[in-house]
């Protein structure tokens, strides 16, 4: 601990970051992770020619998303004739949906902590149809642009609303100097991993819990031969929150999305050698504190290191430390850290198999009796199997077990076992 300690205080001056990125002075490739029918209508191709096992993708699918989701020839396959050299419209609505169902037995008493810290739902036993509902687009719109997006109609029981996730536009080659821009909604965490391609149902926790899937910015990349340098500027309170602006007397159309005028910056150097990949995470940004009252300073730094082994082997790992400062006592600097190991195996056609192992420390909040964080302190492994029934079609069962015992903190075990349906379409 006292190495990490140092090591993260050498890392967490202000002015690291500021010193890398004018060095850097160009930006990477944003891998943003997608896993959509309508790119198999618009080619006219199987899925399985950008995934291993959907909605694992292979080497063709990532090269496809590096190529800002075209491929040869998709002025004819995707574009309408319309006798203008200056418009683009795709042939037909580019339009897909995914959708997951299942049914759970778990291990766990669902407890609400904030409101009634005596109150227990003893739910073992779960219907969980619709898990998910996914309306999906996206399409070229010109030689270097092109955009995407997907809102959620229901997920995890929340039905009536409708939620906007990835939404963007892409240009890939602004000033002819071979940079791409991104701006809109994206995951950070994408520059690893992307978690919309993932084998498992179960999460990459550690993402969620440093703060660093959904937000709004921009996001620059430069490609320098097997060097990826990719930065993104955020708001840094991701994509929920929205406050009118108003003055005595009227409520004004107009919103801000962001609760304060910091951004977060984050860089992400990735170097591919071969079917090895590594790469290193540094954000420096903000973060809302634990009395959700206000917005304060928090650091991220983070490594990753994945293999391929052909189109079948896939083994990826990711560790981060976070530092929230001021986050429940002024003053007082927060540490903890956390990470995943993961392997997936693509037997054949119909079957493929993965592990996912969860770690997350509560570090410095352990035994900080002002804040509440179970949930934060995670020691899970991860069992999926996955059969196809058609390529986009796919039984999963999965299993979780729960290697931390009850007591402290820790409320309730997260033992659990799933089966159901995931498909795409």
């Amino acid at each position: 601990m006292d190495r990490l300690s140092a090591y993260c205080t050498y890392f967490s001056s202000r002015h690291f970051l500021t010193v890398i990125f004018f060095i850097s002075g160009t930006l990477l490739n944003h891998a943003d992770a997608l896993a959509n029918p309508a790119f198999a209508r618009q080619y006219g191709v199987s899925c399985v020619l950008c995934h291993a096992a959907f909605p694992r993708l292979n080497s063709f699918g990532r090269e496809f998303l590096d190529k800002n989701i075209r491929m040869e020839g998709w002025e004819k396959a995707v574009g309408a004739d319309t006798g203008d050299a200056r418009l683009v419209l795709p042939k037909f609505p580019q339009l897909a949906m995914r959708a997951q169902a299942f049914a759970q037995a778990r291990q766990n008493d669902a407890r609400d902590v904030n409101n009634q810290p005596g109150l227990t739902y003893n739910s073992n036993y779960d219907f969980q149809s619709p898990y998910l509902i996914k309306l999906m687009s996206g399409a070229p719109l010109s030689e270097n642009i092109s955009y995407y997006f997907y809102g959620i109609l229901a997920e995890k029981g929340a039905n009536g609303s409708v939620i906007v996730e990835d939404a963007w536009a892409k240009h890939s080659n602004i000033f002819g100097a071979k940079i791409g821009l991104m701006f809109g909604q994206f995951q950070i965490s994408d520059f690893m991993y992307g978690r919309e391609t993932r084998l498992t149902v179960q999460d990459f926790m550690v993402y969620r819990m440093a703060g660093i899937t959904y937000d709004r910015g921009i996001a620059l990349d430069r490609s320098f031969g097997p060097l990826t340098v990719s930065m993104a500027f955020t708001n840094g309170n991701g994509i929920e929150e929205r406050a009118s602006l108003n003055s005595a007397g009227f409520n004004r159309p107009d919103a801000t999305f962001d609760r304060d005028s910091r951004k977060n910056a984050v860089m992400h150097l990735g170097l591919k050698l071969g079917d090895l990949n590594a790469g290193m995470l540094f954000l420096d940004g903000n973060h809302e504190n634990a009395a959700k009252t206000d917005m304060t300073d928090k650091r991220v730094y983070g490594v990753n290191l994945s293999y391929a082994r052909g189109e079948r082997w896939f083994l990826f790992s990711q560790w981060l430390w976070s530092e929230w400062y001021d986050f429940v006592t002024p003053g007082k600097v927060a540490r903890w850290q956390g990470g995943f190991l993961g392997a997936d195996y693509i037997l054949n056609d119909d079957w493929a198999f993965s592990l996912l192992y969860n770690t997350v420390g509560a570090g410095d909040l352990e035994n900080d009796n002002q804040y509440k964080y179970d949930g934060l302190r995670t020691n899970t492994l991860t069992a999926t199997t996955a059969y196809y029934f058609m390529r986009n079609v796919r039984g999963v069962i999965e299993a979780n077990y729960d290697f931390l015992k009850v007591g402290g903190r820790h409320l309730t075990k997260e033992n659990y076992l799933l089966v159901g349906v995931d498909l795409a379409y």
